[in-house]
């Protein structure tokens, strides 16, 4: 990674509780300590997915002590969001918050167009795949615009 990229990101989505603490994850996994990464919701009303959890374990990825929180409960809790270098938005309701929130902030704001795939498919195999579908937009969107992570020597 080079000098001119982020060293705090905050991906966000609906609820904080499926796109958003895989993008956490993922990142946290492929680049450690070199960015600071936290995810919120515009709510949080749900726990984090079970799919998800499995998804992301399978690349090794621990997601079951996330615990969802909402843009307010950022607020509330002193996290400001020109703290952040870069914000990615996982859907539409999202990116319409995250701009809301800071038109008057000089903050780099990114829409990443990302599968939701709660509700989709019929087995549990099928939304399963669905899911891996979505873990791996993530993944190749993470890769494209962080570039490769560094290796240990």
């Amino acid at each position: 990674m080079d000098a001119s990229q982020p060293t705090s990101v905050l991906f966000c989505c609906d609820h904080n509780a499926v796109r958003s603490p895989m993008a956490e994850g993922i990142m946290k996994k492929l680049y450690g300590q070199k960015i600071y990464v936290q995810s919120a919701g515009v709510k949080n009303d749900l726990e984090i997915d079970g799919f998800s959890i499995a998804v992301c374990q399978e690349l090794g990825v621990e997601l079951s002590r996330h615990r969802a929180r909402s843009f307010d409960e950022m607020e509330q809790w002193g996290d400001d969001l020109s703290g952040f270098d870069l914000i990615v938005a996982l859907s539409p309701a999202s990116q319409r918050r995250v701009l809301d929130l800071t038109r008057l902030h000089h903050l780099e704001v990114e829409y990443w167009p990302v599968l939701d795939p709660t509700g989709l498919g019929d087995s549990r195999e099928q939304r399963l795949d669905s899911y891996r579908q979505t873990r791996d937009q993530i993944l190749h969107r993470i890769l494209a615009r962080f570039g490769e992570p560094e290796t240990a020597d």
